[in-house]
Order: structure tokens, then sequence, then C-alpha cells
């Protein structure tokens, strides 16, 4: 008997759910393995699915209409996602997007009559040192000039997909990330499970002053610590892979090439806390690393460094998985991210309580990213005297971070706390800016008569992205950028960063447009207080940062602009 289309949805839901379970927090990985084999998640799909996960069908339309890359209506079978991050913009984006319209015939957001190509912007994709750069479906392609993109188009058109993905060569582009190319492998776990108790290693990373490398800077050691005390049998450790921030790429690297040394630093927390589970929250834009990052967790598996009774250590089992994200750069906040796991909307939980005493489906949960947990692994194998060694007082050992912009050697860059911005300028060949974004577009912007400032907790201890302005940059065009990406990814939850970021853009355009006066501009730098003040998470926090700076230390660039005519 034949299957309707409906009875065929069924089916394969029905599939799906055998392999993936039907538990509420399968609910995303459902809907992302539906899209694999539809191509986009109907509303009977939803209804159906929320019926055997036994949810209201508006929750699960909620979460589907939540995360950017979960397809509410057919495609193209090319989907062609444009990156428009500020560094990608200065290097050309603009270009590229003039030859994709004109080989396609269509605007972005449009799909060509034949259904042959989706044409569509996105946030950064961690390519910024290779900017500009695009994805074609899951496949990542660098350093793009319109006649490349015109290839591209016609290999598509072909269906003879002989290019592979160009994530670039890492030995040209990247300065040596040295301690962790030359950590032996599997030491620090090696160390662990011979020589300490999980109280000693939490305590040897408390000792290091080693904090949160994803922004937030709080102790690594003392988050251990208080997952390890916090009563419950059920631990959860969580790799934070959703690497959102604009101008950051560092983590994707790591992940790349040094998996292992991360993996470790995972495997070490579990240890340390008494988790027996582990899961990568691993961003949707990296989806081309997830076949590598498989195969390196079962080589770990066959070399009993995951599993049951881990190098012999009767009681020590612990294992890996990876969750899929599906497009929310709100996800990188801890709380979100929980959320997105548990199978609903990313939306930051109030605190207290801390995920360490209750998180993923209630239970202590320790959430690190990337960069933390491998250089835990460093710490443990090398011990606390090497750390403290490099770097300041207050910021103890070295940083990665992402470079890119008006410079001549971008790249990901292994740096001592303490260094200044002038300094780094130095080393990226970017002498003679205009202005620094550390920290991504939630950092600072610093003035060329702030270059002097060190980069460590004592001042610009923040994230590990910069982004460099040359002179000829408009700064408003920087804002613009910056508040049209925030607009994009805010959650909703907040009133002021909901509606506040949208106010501070349509300020940014009418100081484009030379009409915005100073009192109307007052407002605006008072509004941009207010949504600090009043937002729950890191997003609304920092999204007023770039118009309050270019209002200090750009305000005469931006109230000399000309009128333009209507």
């Amino acid at each position: 008997m034949l299957l309707t289309g409906q009875d065929n949805e069924k089916a394969v839901i029905k599939e799906l759910m055998k392999t993936i379970g039907s538990e509420r927090s399968e609910l995303i990985p459902l809907l992302l393995a539906y899209q694999d084999e539809f191509g986009y998640v109907s509303e009977f799909a939803m209804q159906y699915i929320a019926d055997q996960l036994k949810i209201p069908a508006n929750e699960v339309y909620g979460v589907a209409t939540f995360f950017h890359f979960i397809n509410k209506k057919p495609k193209g079978k090319f989907i062609i996602r444009l990156s428009r991050d500020m560094s990608s913009i200065m290097k050309g984006a603009k270009s590229v997007a003039r030859q994709l319209r004109n080989d396609l015939g269509i605007r972005f957001g449009e799909t060509t009559p034949d259904g042959m190509f989706t044409l569509e912007w996105t946030s950064c994709i961690g390519m910024n040192y290779q900017a500009p750069a695009m994805m074609v479906n899951n496949e990542v392609f660098s350093n793009l000039t319109p006649p490349m993109v015109h290839r591209i188009i016609e290999e598509c058109r072909q269906e003879a997909r002989t290019r592979r993905p160009t994530v670039g060569n890492v030995g040209e582009t990247f300065s040596s990330i040295l301690s962790y190319s030359s950590h032996a492998p599997n030491s620090a776990l090696t160390r662990a499970v011979e020589e300490m108790t999980p109280v000693d290693v939490a305590s040897e990373l408390t000792v290091s002053g080693l904090k949160g490398r994803g922004g937030a800077g709080f102790p690594t050691g003392v988050k251990w610590s208080l997952a390890a005390k916090a009563e419950g049998d059920v631990k959860y450790i969580i790799c934070n892979a959703d690497e959102g921030e604009p101008g950051t790429f560092k983590d994707r690297v790591l992940l790349g090439k040094y998996a292992d040394l991360v993996f470790e630093g995972m495997t070490l927390a579990g240890y340390a806390v008494g988790a027996r589970e582990g899961i990568v929250y691993l961003r949707y834009e990296y989806t081309h690393l997830r076949p590598h990052l498989e195969a390196v967790l079962e080589a770990r598996r066959q070399a009993n460094l995951l599993g049951e009774n881990i190098l012999g250590k009767d009681g020590f089992s612990f294992d890996i998985r990876i969750h899929m994200g599906a497009g929310a750069y709100v996800c990188g906040e801890e709380t979100a991210l929980i959320e997105s796991l548990e199978g609903r909307r990313g939306e930051p939980r109030n605190r207290p309580p801390y995920p360490v005493e209750k998180g993923l489906h209630g239970r202590p949960t320790v959430v690190n990213n990337v960069e933390t947990l491998a250089t835990a692994s460093c710490i443990i194998a090398r011990g606390v005297n090497w750390f403290t060694s490099i770097g300041t007082e207050r910021s103890k050992g070295f940083k990665l971070f992402s470079v890119s912009g008006d410079c001549a050697r971008p790249g990901v860059y292994e740096l001592p706390w303490g260094m200044t911005v002038r300094q780094l300028l130095e080393l990226v060949d970017g002498v003679g800016a205009k202005a620094v974004q550390v920290g991504g577009y939630t950092g600072e912007l610093v003035p060329e008569s702030q270059f002097d400032r060190v980069m460590g907790y004592e001042d610009l201890g923040i994230g590990g992205s910069i982004i460099v302005y040359g002179k000829g940059r408009d700064m408003l065009e920087v804002a613009e950028n910056y508040l049209e990406f925030f607009v994009e990814e805010s959650c909703g939850q907040c009133t002021g960063c909901r509606i506040g970021n949208q106010k501070l853009l349509d300020g940014v355009r009418l100081l484009q447009k030379g009409t915005c006066s100073n009192r109307y501009l007052n407002d605006l730098i008072g509004l941009s207080h207010s949504i600090k003040t009043t937002s729950k998470c890191g997003l609304g926090q920092a999204s007023p940062n770039v118009f309050i700076a270019i209002n200090e230390h750009f305000k005469e660039e931006i109230m000399a602009r000309p009128v333009l005519a209507a």
C-alpha cells in the first residue's frame, strides 16, 4: 500500500525516535533529523512530534521558530549563507553578495524559482581570518572573490561537487599555539588517575588561578569544587562549543586540531566532579567538524580513555556525546544552553540557582568552554608553577586571541596576559589602527588614545576576539552592523533588550543620515544604560556598549555627517 504524504512523515518520525529517543530533551535533534529527510519541518510534523512527545504543539512551534537553522518552509537544494560579520564586510562581503545576487537572480532571503538555491545572510561562521566566507549547506568556503563565487554556483548547478570545504591551512594562518601543540597526549588524565584525588584536581586548578575563557571569567577550580560538593548522584559536564561571538574562531581551531586535549579536559572535570556523562554542545555552523570529533571520541573509547573504569581506575566511568545547536547566539549563555539541551527555547534562566547546583535536568552541572577545558588539561599535566609563571599578578597564564580585520597577519595567537593593545597590534601588523574591538561585539571598543591599556582581568580581561579597525573605517557602519546582529539575536525575554536595541539601531541610521539631534542622541545614551541594567543576560547587558563607545570616542565624527537627501 502506498503511503500518503502525512503517513510517510509519521513513519519517518517514528523511525527517528527509535534511534534518537522520545524524551523532551530530544526535541531539537528530532527536528534537525527530520529536516535532513525533508528539507524543512512542516507544521504537520511539529504537531505529530508534539503528540509523540506528549507536549503542547505550541511549544514545539516555539522551539522551531526560535532557532535560525530549523527551516519552517521549503528551501533550495543548496542553501547559501554568506557571513555578514564586520570582519567579512571589511574584506569584501558586499561584492561577493552582489555576485551571488547577479548569478542567482534573487535577493537575500529568496529561493530561485527552480528550487535549486536559497540565498541568505548569516552571522559569524568562525572564518573571520579568511573572510569573506560562506556556507553552502554545511560546507565552508573562505577567502571568497566574485569569480570564485561564480565557479561555486556553476559547480552546484552541474552537481559536480568536486570542491571540498575550505577551512584554511592552519600552519600558514596561525601563530603556533605552543602550550597545546607541545602537550603530551593524555598526560593530565594519567597524572590525575595515578597521583591525584578528585579534590586534588579541582584544588590545583583553583590555585592556578585559571578563569573561564568564555568571557565570564569565573574561577574554574571553584566551579568544579562547587559541583563536586553539590548533592546528587547524577551530574553533567558540558563543553560549550557554541562559539557565536562575532570575530571569534579560536574554539573552532582547537576542535579541529586539539580535540583530544578538549576531551581530556572534560574527562578531568568528570573525575573531579563525579560526573559520568559529558556533552559537547556544538554550534550548527561547525557541523562540518562533527565527523572528525566523533572519530576522536571513538578512538578514545577504544583506548580506554572514555567508558568504564578509565585507565584501569575502578569506578571512574565517563563518556561524551555531541549535541548539535540549531543557531542561536544567546545559547552561548550557559543557562540558555541548558534550556536548549532540555528541548526548549534558548532563553536564559534567572539565577540563583546556578547550574553547579541545579543545571541540566535539575542536576549539578559544570559548563566550561572549549579553551578552558583544553587549558585545564595543560595545567594538570605540567603543574601550577608552570601556569602561574606566565601572565600578571591578577591574570595568571595565557589566553588565545582570534585576530581579524584591518591587519596583515590575522589568526589565532597564544599570548600571555599583560600585553597592551598596542603591542598586540605590532604583533599582527595592525599599526595605524583607528580602534580595536576587544572581546567581540559584546566587548569594548578601544580608541587609539587608549591603546596602552592592558589585556588582563585587571583591565580588558574579556573574551578572545580582536577586531582591528583601520583609519578609514566608518564607525557608524560598525555600530549599525553590531546592532543589526543584536536585534536579530535577542531572545526577546527582556523588554529593554527586545525594543531598546531596535531603537538604538534606528538612532544609528538617523546619525548616518545626519538627522539625529543632540537631544535625541542623549536620550538614546540614557536608553543604552537602561538596557544594560534591566537585561537578564550578557547580550542585553553588553549590546549598547558600541553605541556608548562611538558617542564617547567618535562624537565629532558622527555628528559631522552631512544631511542626506531623502
